[in-house]
């Protein structure tokens, strides 16, 4: 696993406009960054990332079986007591999944490290499954990358090929997509979805999350009034638990992309569960609940992460148990937090690099890379492309 410079292609922002990447530079900042590509084996994908991410994956659904099972470990993981029986009921019935993303320290030595399960509203999806490939065919055709390059990533196909199936499984439902209004990277992430969906002739329709209604029946509509019954929403469970219409949640007959039992995953307490359960395993970290921390005595450092936390907000690095410089501010802590031994995220130059592994149908389906300054992967960090050598 190397950092390679390249020049980058001229007039690509144009052509990012053009295929409706409009969130390829925000606030001034770049977010997509093709100064430069990271190369692989294939045996450092296929052994080192492919393989663990699906071992590590079985496991996470482990976890939920044993979760949804113990009222004690669903307060640990600060699900609502109204909706247990909607979340367990969920699993129960096999609800389906579409995709997650998890998130790895990996420097192409060694085991990859496992940072946690983005499996409820991961992003990043257009710019892993299109973007970075267009960018390979482009650097290929030009003579900047070899011919013989390839890229881990079979993410679009295998979206596409996911909701042919759970349209099957969904019979005679239309498909609704939804993410908050005011937000470029949400719509744009959703838009890529519904653009699969398309191509997998599944019927679909948007809507923003701020503008969903409830009818006199308690069925969730859209701003025609149709009764929505499938619904695909960029927004996470933890929030919508705590909404004024989560009341209607269970009720509302609708099949829902993430299912209830995501909001299990999505947590951060899904990491000391691990770690009980596959104590030792070589892609995980220690990790302890607050109550636990006697266990953590021999980890000199730890990671301090609220339960519900996104994009690497309100992170802190203890030493001796001690906050230290370098953490990260944000709105999420309220329901406590997990400590998880301190594992550095390897260093190119100057930058620091995570790599995220994605799942869909419960197979791995590419990676995507982000690089930032800070040892804290945040939501500006710049996204960068990768090749198979």
């Amino acid at each position: 696993m190397i950092r390679v410079p390249i020049e980058e292609r001229l007039n690509w922002q144009s052509k990012a406009h053009e295929f409706g990447f409009n969130y390829h530079t925000m606030y001034g900042e770049k977010y997509w960054d093709e100064s430069a590509y990271y190369q692989f084996s294939l045996e450092q994908i296929e052994r080192d990332l492919e393989a663990p991410t699906e071992e590590i994956h079985q496991m996470c659904l482990e976890v939920v079986a044993t979760v949804v099972a113990d009222e004690v470990l669903m307060r640990k993981f600060c699900i609502p007591e109204q909706h247990w029986d909607f979340v367990k009921r969920s699993w129960d019935n096999g609800d389906p999944s579409l995709y997650s993303r998890l998130d790895f320290a990996y420097s192409g030595q060694g085991q990859a490290k496992l940072y946690e399960n983005n499996a409820d509203t991961p992003t990043s999806l257009y710019e892993t499954g299109f973007w970075q490939w267009l960018w390979l065919e482009d650097t290929v055709d030009s003579g900047k990358v070899v011919k013989r390059a390839d890229q881990f990533n079979s993410l679009q196909e295998k979206l596409i090929n996911r909701f042919k199936d759970l349209q099957f499984l969904t019979p005679g439902r239309q498909l609704h997509f939804a993410s908050c209004k005011d937000t470029a990277e949400d719509r744009g992430t959703v838009q890529y979805l519904q653009d699969c969906a398309t191509a997998a002739a599944v019927p679909q329709k948007f809507v923003y999350i701020e503008d969903i209604g409830v009818d006199g029946c308690g069925r969730f509509t859209d701003l025609d009034d149709h009764v929505i019954t499938w619904l695909f929403k960029l927004y996470p469970w933890e929030m919508l638990f705590r909404e004024q219409y989560a009341k209607f949640l269970a009720a509302s007959n609708v099949r829902y992309l993430e299912p209830p039992w995501k909001s299990i995953l999505s947590n951060k307490a899904l990491l000391p569960l691990l770690w009980q359960m596959f104590p030792g395993h070589p892609n995980l970290l220690p990790a302890y609940f607050e109550t636990e921390l006697a266990l953590a005595k021999e980890q000199t450092e730890l990671i301090k992460k609220p339960i519900f936390s996104r994009e690497g907000a309100n992170i802190s690095i203890l030493r001796h148990g001690q906050p230290v410089e370098g953490g990260s501010s944000g709105p999420y802590g309220e329901e406590g937090y997990i400590y998880q031994a301190m594992h550095r995220l390897p260093k190119f130059g100057p930058h620091y690099t995570l790599v995220g592994s994605w799942l869909v149908d419960n197979e791995a389906a590419g990676i995507s890379i982000r690089e930032d300054s800070s040892p804290i992967t945040q939501d500006m960090s710049r996204y960068l492309p990768h090749i198979i050598l």
